[in-house]
């Protein structure tokens, strides 16, 4: 038992030195979707990038729709390292560091998503088409990896827009 060889104030700091090195790690994500309309061109971009302390992180968020001549929105906060490690987890639980691009829609007249990760010393990089909805990760080549990340996209959209419209007070749509 730990605990006993170590005592318990040896172990917390051994928790929190373990957990402090987790959030140092080299980490950065980016997501854009966009596409270039009538209404010119229309993008929602966010990105998370770990700061110099290595323990927080910016977090920055761009939406540009000129529908209804609405302006562009841009937003910038920091997060924090308990945050960094969710968008860590999820990014690792997703398994989406495994997956494979070569096979997904291209991009097209109806726009394109990007989504790059570095995660300590992997780095990759995804291009595809906009997916409309599940029936177009069904019939696509690679279903499986696609499905993959239509649902990391979906859930990183809406912790962005969570933490979005929790410190700004705004919608984000």
């Amino acid at each position: 038992n730990l605990n006993s060889i170590l005592g318990p104030a040896s172990i917390s700091v051994a928790i929190h030195n373990k957990r402090m090195s987790v959030s140092s790690e080299p980490f950065y994500i980016r997501y854009y979707s966009g596409h270039q309309g009538r209404h010119g061109h229309e993008f929602l971009e966010f990105d998370f990038r770990v700061l110099s302390d290595g323990k927080s992180a910016s977090a920055r968020y761009a939406n540009n729709s000129n529908y209804r001549n609405d302006s562009l929105i841009r937003k910038e906060m920091c997060v924090s390292s308990l945050m960094v490690d969710e968008i860590k987890r999820i990014i690792k639980t997703s398994e989406i560091m495994k997956e494979d691009d070569s096979k997904w829609p291209q991009k097209n007249k109806d726009g394109r998503q990007e989504l790059e990760i570095r995660l300590g010393s992997e780095h990759i990089s995804f291009e595809t088409a906009k997916i409309g909805s599940l029936v177009d990760v069904t019939d696509s080549q690679d279903p499986e990896g696609l499905r993959v990340f239509y649902y990391l996209v979906q859930d990183l959209k809406a912790l962005v827009f969570s933490l979005i419209s929790l410190h700004f007070k705004i919608k984000p749509i």
